[in-house]
């Protein structure tokens, strides 16, 4: 039996637009998604208390596509998952911050969570409209006009995003035959 690789997806640039949503230094786990609200692993049910540990019903006012900036240390705390899973089924497209937790950023790429690390991210105010390029590694706002640089995603990254995480790029590039 010949098993075969299946063929590379097609590298797709990757522009997010959003309204900004901002929140300080230090940022828990517990504060993205509390306790209380971890009887669901359903991305749906936690994105609807998503940030309530800081600002509750803060899912009742963002947008499809809205971006969330902090300072350092965001996803601090536990390891749990589900903070990275709320914030995505609340519909956020990007999390941007000074710095991450690493374990949050580990399992904000593993469910296709685009974060990025900006040490300008206090500049960014409420309600400023980004436009970021996950391949050039810019952000730009465009309430402010000005453009900032980050970390580019290598190809690899991109394609997990692209994907919808990690588990969904391994469903979509095994080899045919296993």
């Amino acid at each position: 039996m010949t098993i075969q690789a299946a063929q590379p997806k097609p590298f797709n640039t990757m522009i997010i637009k959003g309204k900004v949503h901002k929140f300080g230094d230090d940022i828990n786990t517990d504060e993205i998604i509390p306790a209380k609200f971890l009887v669901s692993t359903d991305p749906k049910e936690l994105g609807k208390n998503c940030m309530d540990g800081i600002e509750p019903g803060f899912s009742k006012n963002i947008s499809v596509g809205d971006i969330i900036a902090a300072g350092k240390n965001f996803g601090c705390g536990s390891s749990r998952e589900h903070a990275p899973i709320s914030i995505k089924g609340a519909q956020i497209s990007c999390v941007i911050a000074k710095s991450f937790a690493r374990i949050f950023y580990r399992n904000s790429i593993n469910i296709g969570l685009p974060i990025l690390e900006c040490e300008k991210a206090d500049e960014f105010n409420n309600g400023d409209e980004l436009e970021i390029d996950l391949e050039k590694g810019e952000i730009k706002n465009i309430t402010q006009d000005k453009v900032y640089k980050t970390e580019k995603y290598a190809r690899f990254m991109q394609e997990l995003i692209n994907a919808g995480g990690l588990i969904n790029w391994v469903k979509q590039n095994l080899p045919t035959g296993v």
